[in-house]
């Protein structure tokens, strides 16, 4: 994938190698030291195991030079369907710089990744998120589709999927995580967030 530039000025492009240094940062930044090294962790591990699909960066110009403020990483799960396992993608982490955020960052790496969902003849790509953030840029709330979410400590409402090109009715079933997810325990929330997450999401509350 070449070079995009939004209407915003952000330009989003494939990630290299030589970005790594700048995503870790950025990640931590995003989500805080904690959960941020947690992600970074994960990720690593599946750059090794072979999981990671690909990642694309978003820059802006500062100064004179170009800084990395978002990145959106796209790696490999599995759609447990009735007539077969298929390989989907699961978009997780985006990030976007806190001084950065609300000028169209996040939007432009989720227009590369379903671009390069598209490309690689991906049925679809999975998330957890915010449905209001999500829901108005293209994403269903996956049940909603026939997708089932991995796990119950994911709000239904922030499982949200993004239909593909390669997409067919008969693809519906449980989404499968690798265990590299599990083991790095990033899998929906746990109480006391849970709870407040679904009290925030709950309509009749």
């Amino acid at each position: 994938m070449g070079l995009r530039r939004s209407t915003t000025g952000v330009k989003v492009r494939t990630g290299r190698v030589t970005d790594a240094a700048a995503v870790r940062a950025l990640v931590e930044a995003t989500f805080g030291p904690e959960e941020g090294r947690t992600f970074n962790s994960a990720v690593s591990e599946l750059d090794a195991r072979g999981l990671s699909q690909a990642f694309f960066v978003a820059l802006v110009e500062e100064k004179g030079a170009e800084k990395v403020v978002g990145v959106v990483g796209l790696s490999r799960a599995w759609l447990d369907a009735r007539r077969r396992l298929v390989d989907v993608l699961v978009l997780s982490p985006l990030a976007v710089h806190p001084d950065h955020q609300g000028q169209g960052v996040g939007a432009a790496l989720l227009r590369a990744s379903t671009a390069y969902g598209d490309e690689v003849g991906a049925p679809m790509i999975a998330l957890e998120g915010s449905p209001g953030y999500y829901g108005r840029r293209g994403w269903f709330e996956g049940a909603t589709r026939g997708v089932e979410r991995p796990s119950d400590r994911i709000p239904e409402a922030a499982f949200q999927v993004r239909l593909l090109k390669a997409y067919d009715s008969w693809m519906t079933g449980r989404l499968v995580y690798p265990d590299t997810w599990w083991r790095h325990d990033v899998v929906g929330l746990r109480d006391p967030h849970l709870a407040e997450a679904e009290a925030a999401l709950d309509p009749h509350s």
